[in-house]
């Protein structure tokens, strides 16, 4: 399997190493791509919680990637909007969420995702500490 990460500061799209057309739907990204892709779509403060702010990303990960382990100083939600991944976190049992599934990864849990043959398109939605990284590598 394929080691990558990927950081994006500020609304935008980041993608590793390659690009393919901007009118591709999700399914055929989930097809074709060769690179993992996150895209910010939004970066706000959340109303009524000082030093809170929400993220929401899309998330496209190739077939036979993993991501290495991290965490984030928030919570975390993710909707599975295409394929499957693997959730794995430190001290607990592995989880497969698939399309139309939505798992949640508390606050600075230690974490990763992989996928098989098939690759993810994943929406994620973070409450998150303003001003922190979006995740911390863990060794």
């Amino acid at each position: 399997m394929r080691k990558l990460f990927v950081g994006c500061v500020g609304i935008g799209t980041v993608v590793v190493t390659g690009l393919w057309p901007a009118n591709m739907s999700i399914a055929d990204e989930v097809s074709a791509a060769r690179e993992l892709v996150l895209e910010t779509l939004l970066s706000t403060q959340l109303e009524g919680v000082e030093g809170t702010e929400v993220i929401v990303s899309r998330v496209v990960m190739p077939p036979n990637t993993i991501l290495p382990r991290h965490w984030h100083p928030g919570e975390e939600f993710a909707y599975v909007l295409e394929g499957s991944t693997i959730l794995r976190r430190d001290g607990k049992p592995d989880l497969t969420a698939r399309k139309g599934e939505l798992v949640k990864i508390p606050l600075k849990e230690i974490h990763s995702a992989a996928t098989t043959d098939q690759g993810a398109t994943i929406l994620v939605f973070r409450v998150h500490e303003h001003g922190k990284p979006e995740r911390i590598l863990v060794d």
